[in-house]
């Protein structure tokens, strides 16, 4: 609104006379702050506050050549994964003034190229969280549009992971006190990079500690496919299990009580990621706890270094322990 008692709408020029600065310096100040001197922004944000300016964001992209829109991809909007880490986006988006536009392939890689054609012209830049399209292929439908990747990392463009390796082999020791000795490993999706490093984490973990690792899979991070492989894990005579998500582990929990027996007094279930239904389970899931905010908030921040020119390093972040009622002592 306007000033009280002026009964006219800011504008760029009230602004700079209310400042003693240019237009085009207000202009900057509020579009590419970056370009501006740390007291002069200081001064224009002060202004533009006080007069209750706010920028009209059709005209500020047609100055910028703008949208002020952050695209993201997800795979699957279904999977309890991907509406806190796309929240946490969104919070760290509106924080720099930019709305956020989600598409869901829906687990298909062969789509995720035409959606991000589809996501270009409208989009200042992408955030493509677990996409399951090859290498080689990702860089070349990433080639001509800032974008950062979640959940995955390659040499060549940037990126934001968790890394879960530590936290998956403190658990791990966690079992060998409580006496197991022959661990399962339910694999996640065969493209997920995150599966892939995974169970890397845990075969390095299950080698050094003298376990016998029975591995299962690839499986789809769906809670039917946890719970098909409960009469694998059994017929495994595996005392422990590592599921490559929460919702896996949440499927094979039900699909060992439909079996007769219980967690964690015949069997111990360990999750990854610590989303909202590990915490509503009875017992609460053992997991390993990804820092959504920090992931959503470090995604926003390494694009818009993407967008200015300025970057394309990698972050990882720290998966953490959450230990909780489906980890017990063997009974075998």
């Amino acid at each position: 609104m306007a000033r009280a008692g002026t009964g006219r709408k800011p504008t760029i020029y009230s602004i700079a006379q209310a400042v003693g600065v240019s237009p085009s310096t207000v202009s900057r100040a509020l579009s590419r702050p970056d370009l501006v001197k740390d007291s002069v922004r200081d001064a224009v944000l002060a202004a533009a506050h006080e007069h209750g300016y706010s920028p009209n964001r059709a005209a500020r992209g047609l100055a910028t050549g703008r949208t002020g829109v952050i695209g993201m991809l997800v795979p699957d909007v279904q999977n309890p994964f991907f509406p806190p880490l796309i929240r946490a986006v969104q919070v760290a988006a509106r924080a720099r003034d930019a709305e956020l536009l989600l598409i869901d392939s829906e687990l298909s890689a062969s789509a995720e190229k035409e959606l991000v054609a589809r996501l270009r012209p409208q989009v200042d830049g992408v955030i493509v969280a677990s996409p399951r399209l090859p290498t080689a292929t990702l860089r070349e439908v990433l080639s001509e549009v800032p974008a950062v990747l979640v959940n995955r990392s390659t040499r060549t463009l940037p990126s934001v992971v968790v890394d879960n390796t530590p936290a998956l082999q403190e658990i791990g020791d966690r079992l060998v006190e409580l006496g197991h000795r022959r661990v399962a490993l339910l694999r996640g999706p065969q493209a997920a990079w995150a599966a892939t490093h995974r169970a890397r984490a845990v075969r390095s973990w299950a080698e050094g500690a003298g376990i016998d690792l029975v591995e299962i899979g690839p499986l789809e991070a769906q809670f039917e496919d946890g719970r098909a492989a409960a009469a694998q894990i059994i017929d495994a005579g595996a005392d422990a299990v590592f599921a490559f998500d929460d919702l896996m582990a949440a499927g094979v929990i039900a699909g060992l009580s439909d079996l007769g027996e219980q967690v964690p007094r015949d069997r111990s279930v360990i999750g990854c990621d610590d989303v909202l239904l590990a915490r509503t389970l009875t017992p609460a899931l053992t997991t390993v706890s990804a820092p959504f905010e920090e992931l959503g908030s470090a995604a926003v921040e390494l694009l818009g270094e993407v967008i200015a020119g300025r970057s394309t390093r990698a972050v990882s972040l720290q998966g953490t322990v959450a230990l909780r009622g489906t980890v017990g002592p063997t009974s075998r």
